[in-house]
């Protein structure tokens, strides 16, 4: 790796030699006006060992099968078999991972630390083992030589270490698999935690991300008073996989102005001496620390919570950093070539082997480890200890400091009633009491998330406890309702991606929340939802080391059968086989039939652990069919006849009518009172649904109902008419394995849709009262005589209803107005 730079080295060295003289020239001190403090020689000798060592071991995790110490020239059978891995990132993430230690210990600072680039998971697990936390975690990795190479074997090997920041990688709570969450996440762990500093790196490739853009906002939402801070670090290495990034390849102006614009204070060190590059770096993290120190200071001695504009690097390094230069006549260092396995072929090439061996001993790891294979004791003392540590704080194993909520007793919020179905409240407005009540009494470890959509799904009343978080310009127009403050509690920003990474990095760090949104727009976060879901299993089945934490809670809403005037853009339930997807030990689903019913889940939900929970309930006004008393039974067994609805008077029905959702429930209902009123003699069953899991076998989910329990109440050969919330196949392939799924017929949406009445739109996808009814007919053989009159008088009102809908604009009164018939 001798070789003389290649043009583009040479530009980058000068660049850096003159960004250099601006730095210093612009940033030459710190806030107190003192002097930026200089490391001495011996610091920075010991510096630039322990990141040597750092480097060591990330590429020791990439390569090697034995020999961890180079004690031996290597040969090909110390290589490993398959060569897998990402190390374009490493470098530059352990240079940053040695900075922040240092000033840990200078200032006993509490700091967590983010790899957006998550595939560059050497670099963090080799900071964790050099730091310990790693052994003390696995003792199999032990802190010799032959844990060491335990470690190596491990990395990117069948059933063991993954290239990620994996949940198994201790201080880690963003795996970084799919980019562009890494700020949100951050921000998430930031809010609540005064004492806090939340380090991030974010990958220049990350940065083109959409997620990732938008949640450089973020810092409108931390409140210097109460919050911690995020630094970040964007690390510009100036290509992805096989191409070059944006934002390395414009001006310097033109970077700098773009976070300026975006409010924050960049900080620029770039270059690819280490011997300039260590003291530089030093200085920066020096300066940005007691930036941010000074900020909370000011704020907290004043009481007055300015938006500060907060510090952020620009780290600028070449990717694949000390790497090897040169391969096969092609640049490596420095290019996207760096990016995964560097030089491959090791065991069939000999000059490959010598590359590789080249770069390995230019770390000089005989300087980094005594000979049993133990860091030397002088490096051994650089990083912090205990729980100082970033690899062994708390934060980022947030079951630790998690306590639970403290809730006001759900019952005192019940909706009174005197008989099922005669009245109207709208299930979330109820809700947000409880809400309001629940962010009283946990005003630090409690928020609630939404894309400017709270109080549009009735959740207003929770401003009567906190009002928004707002730390932009207020104007004096916004005292007329808009409900903004610095020390609000209630984040909303019209980001999906960016409110879902707060509150998993709120949950992540040991606290309490909900998110509501959109039913049409939660598909915004599938991804996210599904990366995080990934996360619990991992951390809940296979290490009982990570704690458990607060579930991740969804509350849907503005659901699709409610879009008079949104149309079809704003129809879709299929959020819920997304769902539907992942682990059954990790998610619930609940759809709760009114607003009582909503109040008992959502105690549940609220109260759980490494779940995510997602509940489904509509904002309109709806019919309460259920007590308290009777709410709380019927969601604790979470499927249930309901006696007051049924004709069967407990005998074998002749047919059963079956629902789950607030609206289709109530279609359903209808449709079994005009069953009732016209065939008398008809013997219906009806049962309602609320945890959706109950449908699938008790070999399948925990939730499920054994096939003796399902039989009961489906019968094992009549008819069942299921009029379900979303899409209908969902509820098939939850009882495909069911006795009497044969005769299982499911009525859900089928994507038709406009700017419909109500009715309107049920009656389009065949799941309005009138064709359900019709359903019955068709499939109870006894009926296809007696039921004949009744159908056709069923068509009619489809055609009438219709056609009212088309000329008035509304749905007929009997239809608005309709109630439970006593």
């Amino acid at each position: 790796m001798g070789s003389n730079p290649t043009l583009t080295a040479i530009v980058l060295h000068n660049l850096s030699t003159v960004r250099e003289v601006l730095f210093m020239t612009s940033n030459s001190e710190t806030q107190s006006g003192a002097p930026s403090p200089a490391l001495t020689a011996e610091e920075l000798r010991k510096i630039d060992a322990y990141w040597r060592a750092c480097n060591y071991l990330c590429a020791g995790m990439i390569y090697l099968h034995d020999n961890p110490l180079l004690k031996v020239p290597l040969r090909p059978e110390h290589f490993k078999n398959r060569l897998l891995g990402h190390w374009g990132s490493d470098p530059g993430q352990t240079f940053v991972w040695v900075h922040l230690n240092r000033v840990i210990r200078k200032y006993e600072l509490d700091m967590i630390y983010i790899s957006g680039p998550g595939h560059g998971a050497p670099a963090t697990i080799s900071n964790c083992y050099l730091e310990g936390t790693y052994s003390e975690i696995y003792p199999e990795k032990s802190q010799d030589e032959a844990g060491l190479l335990k470690l190596f074997r491990a990395f990117s090997f069948p059933g063991q270490l993954g290239s990620h920041c994996t949940p198994e990688v201790p201080g880690s709570i963003h795996e970084g698999g799919e980019l562009g969450y890494s700020i949100s996440h951050a921000f998430g762990a930031a809010f609540d935690n005064p004492d806090l500093i939340v380090s991030v790196v974010v990958g220049d490739g990350e940065a083109e991300t959409g997620p990732l853009a938008t949640s450089w906002h973020s810092n409108k939402f931390l409140n210097p008073i109460r919050d911690g801070a995020v630094l970040p670090i964007l690390h510009l290495n100036g290509y992805k996989i096989a191409n070059p990034t944006v934002l390395a390849r414009i001006t310097p102006e033109e970077l700098e102005d773009l976070f300026k614009g975006y409010g924050w204070t960049p900080y620029v060190v770039e270059g690819d001496d280490p011997e300039l590059m260590h003291p530089k770096m030093a200085a920066t993290v020096e300066q940005c620390i007691q930036r941010i120190r000074s900020i909370q200071q000011e704020a907290r001695r004043t009481g007055r919570p300015d938006r500060p504009r907060w510090p952020m690097i620009i780290l600028r390094t070449l990717k694949g950093w000390t790497g090897p230069k040169l391969v096969d006549g092609h640049r490596v260092e420095g290019f996207w070539r760096a990016h995964q396995v560097p030089v491959l072929d090791v065991k069939s090439n000999p000059e490959h082997l010598n590359i590789v061996e080249q770069w390995m001993r230019s770390y000089r790891p005989e300087e980094l480890f005594d000979e049993q294979g133990a860091l030397i004791p002088e490096l051994k003392q650089l990083p912090p200890s205990g729980e100082r540590r970033m690899s062994a704080n708390p934060h980022a194993n947030g079951g630790k400091l998690r306590k639970p909520l403290i809730l006001p007793d759900f019952c005192d919020y019940a909706i009174a009633i005197d008989s099922p179905g005669t009245k109207e409240v709208s299930p979330t407005e109820t809700l947000g009491k409880f809400l309001r009540d629940v962010m009283r009494r946990n005003m630090t470890s409690f928020r609630v998330f939404s894309p400017d959509e709270n109080a549009s799904n009735r959740l207003q009343d929770i401003y009567e406890a906190s009002w928004k978080t707002w730390l932009a310009s207020i104007k004096p127009e916004d005292a007329d309702g808009t409900d903004i403050a610095p020390d609000g509690r209630v984040m909303e920003m019209l980001s999906e991606h960016t409110l879902e990474g707060w509150l998993e990095g709120y949950i992540l760090t040991g606290r309490h929340g909900l998110f509501n949104t959109y039913e049409a727009f939660v598909h915004i976060i599938d991804s996210m939802y599904n990366q995080h879901a990934k996360w619990l299993e991992k951390s809940k089945l296979e290490l009982d080391w990570r704690v458990p934490i607060a579930s991740l809670n969804l509350l849907i809403s503005s659901l699709v059968w409610r879009q008079d005037h949104n149309g079809f853009t704003h129809q879709d339930p299929g959020f819920l086989d997304i769902v539907s997807n992942k682990s059954a030990e990790i998610t619930r689903i609940y759809l709760p039939p009114d607003a009582n019913c909503l109040l008992s889940v959502a105690d549940h939900c609220l109260r759980s652990q490494d779940y995510v929970n997602v509940i489904v309930s509509d904002k309109q006004s709806h019919l309460v069919y259920l007590d308290m008393d009777a709410a709380i039974i019927h969601c604790t067994k979470g499927i249930g006849i309901w006696d007051w609805a049924s004709s069967d008077d407990s005998a074998e029905p002749d047919v059963v009518v079956a629902c789950a959702g607030d609206i289709l429930t109530q279609e359903a209902l209808a449709a079994v009172a005009i069953l009732r009123q016209h065939l008398p003699e008809l013997k219906i069953r009806f049962v309602n649904v609320v945890d959706l899991y109950r449908l699938q076998p008790d070999t399948e989910h925990p939730h499920g109902l054994s096939d003796h329990d399902f039989d009961s109440l489906f019968t094992t050969d009549k008819p069942v008419i299921f009029n379900f919330h979303g899409y209908p196949w969902l509820i098939h392939k939850f009882t495909y394995r069911r006795t009497n799924h044969a005769n299982i017929h499911v009525r859900g949406y089928k994507e038709k849709g406009n700017i419909n009445t109500p009715l309107e739109l049920l009656i389009r996808n065949q799941v309005d009262r009138f064709n359900l009814a019709i359903d019955v007919i068709d499939r109870v053989p006894k009926l296809q005589g007696p039921g004949a009159h009744l159908k056709d008088w069923l068509k009619g009102q489809i055609i009438e209803s219709v056609n009212y809908a088309d000329t008035e604009g509304q749905d007929k009164p009997e239809i608005r107005n309709w109630k439970w018939p006593s």
